[in-house]
């Protein structure tokens, strides 16, 4: 039973008398009088200790995201707050341990202040989210805050999760199974050190990459042999992570060698895999080589927009940035909207086409406007030019009756619409809501077809503003490793808000017209989609650059990003 639902129990053990036609009763409603409370007021917040992972958004639990979801507070480290707060409420309220400017050096500081703030905020009744790096069973300064809860009689669960020893191996493609051993360098005694140093087992050792080659020394010191294997990961399971594999003997040098130690930002933490399990990684890397691994995308669309794409990206490794590049906007003079909604309730049509996720959008916040649903296509033939569109009415409820067999396009559309029949097509209309942009290729190929055609501005695009100073730097500097343009408009507005995108930055062109324009613009097009398709291109890219990635292994270079490639970069691995 959840312990949720014993805590809001009636005290009586009954639910309350029902109401007429099952409705609650009068005890169960909110604000209704219930049973004669005695004694204090009870506390009626709570905190939910919950472990967010090493990093990666997608290793949090169902529970956890359940937990954040009731959440009126969440406290954490920022790293650990960007983490877990796309699962919370949009009103949600957020805060550090630390006030502003004050900076807590010690475990016990931190956990202190974080217990004072939360237990605060939890006795006026707050719902309590302690979110903290990997598993709070391995947090010492979790287990002191779960304590002063508990000895102050507020009530707390914990929820568990991914720690950083358990999962930033198993990214880096380091198996543990077996003998193993786990170790917090920081405090470890030094007899620790004297009887792992004659142990075979596996050791993952929690360290910092500043301090990761004393930690070696140490071993070798106490017995280990100077060539035994092991890795060294920091940002783990994160699109900045990195790997080392080296040996005991061996991995001053190589940090080193790689410039990875001077870090002005203080102590990196680093997950350290010593012994035999290390030797698999050659083989059972999965995470570090994906396609795209670290690669920043830009992508000039909005969020709505660029959702599946986005999504598809991330799968490859990447870490797309989504700019808008365009604004929609009603249309000037809404009354050719409003007459052919009119129309279509009154059966003047025979077809609805859609030619894209804003014009089914344009016509469901219409439909709202009237009072209107779905039920209002019943009898009416529904055309979406591709899998998008598609998507985007069945949400609304509306399951489409053409979506083009091959090319997702106007083009493609039209080779699998079927010419108006008068015996078999009582009406010869077609409403066809766009933009106010939308070129002729539609229009003029229902004609063809014998249709007649009502092509209504279902909204306006304009140029978006300009995106964030930082952003625009990013783009002109090369500071992306590719760009996917999805419309010659993209390229024109991208441009004119943000700047040519630097030369060493890759470009990626969803068709021929497209790239055209980017070659108009003075862009080398490095990428072509094979076919019309946001999901065709970002699989395009990704096979450029997995290519890009085997080229670089064969010559012998480390470097496989292209933004590492321009002027300026720092050449080490930011962590």
């Amino acid at each position: 039973m959840n312990p949720a639902a014993v805590a809001t129990t009636n005290p009586a053990g009954s639910a309350g008398a029902a109401g007429p036609a099952g409705l609650p009763g009068t005890a169960d409603r909110p604000g209704a009088a219930g049973p004669p409370k005695s004694g204090p007021t009870a506390v009626t917040g709570h905190v939910t200790f919950l472990g967010a992972g090493p990093g990666d958004p997608g290793l949090l639990t169902l529970r956890a995201v359940e937990a954040l979801a009731r959440a009126d507070l969440l406290v954490g480290e920022a790293l650990v707050l960007d983490v877990v707060r796309t699962h919370a409420r949009p009103d949600v309220g957020t805060a550090q341990p630390a006030a502003d400017g004050e900076v807590l050096d010690s475990v016990a500081e931190r956990s202190a202040a974080a217990a004072q703030l939360v237990m605060a905020s939890a006795r006026t009744g707050k719902r309590v989210v302690r979110a903290v790096t990997g598993d709070p069973g391995f947090d010492s300064g979790a287990a002191a805050e779960m304590l002063a809860c508990a000895q102050a009689g507020i009530p707390f669960e914990v929820v568990p999760g991914v720690a950083a020893a358990l999962g930033v191996p198993a990214y880096a493609g380091v198996p543990l199974s077996g003998n193993v051993r786990f170790l917090d360098a920081s405090s470890a005694p030094d007899s620790c050190w004297s009887e792992l140093g004659v142990s075979d087992a596996t050791l993952v050792v929690s360290t910092t990459l500043q301090t990761v080659a004393a930690a070696a020394a140490e071993l070798v010191a106490a017995g280990r042999k100077p060539d035994t294997q092991l890795t060294v990961t920091v940002a783990g399971t994160t699109t900045r992570q990195r790997t080392w594999t080296a040996t005991l003997g061996t991995i001053a040098a190589e940090l080193k060698a790689t410039k990875a130690l001077p870090t002005p930002e203080g102590p990196i933490a680093a997950i350290a895999v010593v012994g035999e399990r290390t030797a698999h990684r050659q083989h059972l890397s999965w995470f570090e080589t994906k396609p795209l691994f670290g690669w920043r995308v830009l992508v000039p669309r909005t969020k709505e927009q660029a959702a599946s794409l986005s999504d598809q990206l991330r799968s490859y490794g990447a870490v797309p940035h989504e700019v808008p590049t365009i604004a929609v906007e009603p249309p000037r003079t809404p009354q050719q909207m409003e007459r052919a909604v009119k129309g279509l309730v009154t059966g003047r049509y025979e077809w609805i086409a859609f030619t894209s996720v804003n014009a089914v959008k344009a016509v469901r916040e219409k439909f709202e406007e009237y009072g209107l649903d779905a039920r209002a296509f019943a009898g009416i033939k529904v055309a979406s030019v591709g899998e998008q569109t598609a998507r985007a009415l069945i949400e609304f409820g509306v399951k489409p009756d053409l979506v083009p067999s091959g090319e997702q396009s106007a083009a493609g559309l039209l080779e699998d619409w079927p010419p108006y029949d008068p015996v078999f097509d009582p009406i010869d209309r077609v409403f066809l809501p766009r933009a106010d942009i939308a070129t002729e290729t539609l229009v003029a190929g229902l004609v063809e077809l014998g249709w007649e055609v009502d092509d209504v501005t279902a909204y306006r695009t304009v140029r978006a503003s300009p995106p964030p100073a930082d952003t625009r730097e990013a783009i002109k500097g090369g500071g992306f490793d590719a760009v996917l343009f999805t419309s010659s408009s993209t390229v024109r507005n991208l441009v004119g808000i943000a700047g040519k995108p630097h030369n060493v930055t890759v470009i990626a062109c969803i068709g021929p017209a497209t790239a055209k324009t980017a070659e108009e613009h003075g862009l080398r097009v490095d990428v072509m989609a094979p076919e019309p398709s946001v999901l065709a291109l970002a699989q395009a890219l990704a096979d450029f650059g997995t290519a890009r990635r085997e080229a670089a292994e064969e010559a012998g270079d480390t470097v496989t990003r292209p933004s590492e490639r321009r002027p300026g970069a720092r050449r080490r691995t930011r962590v």
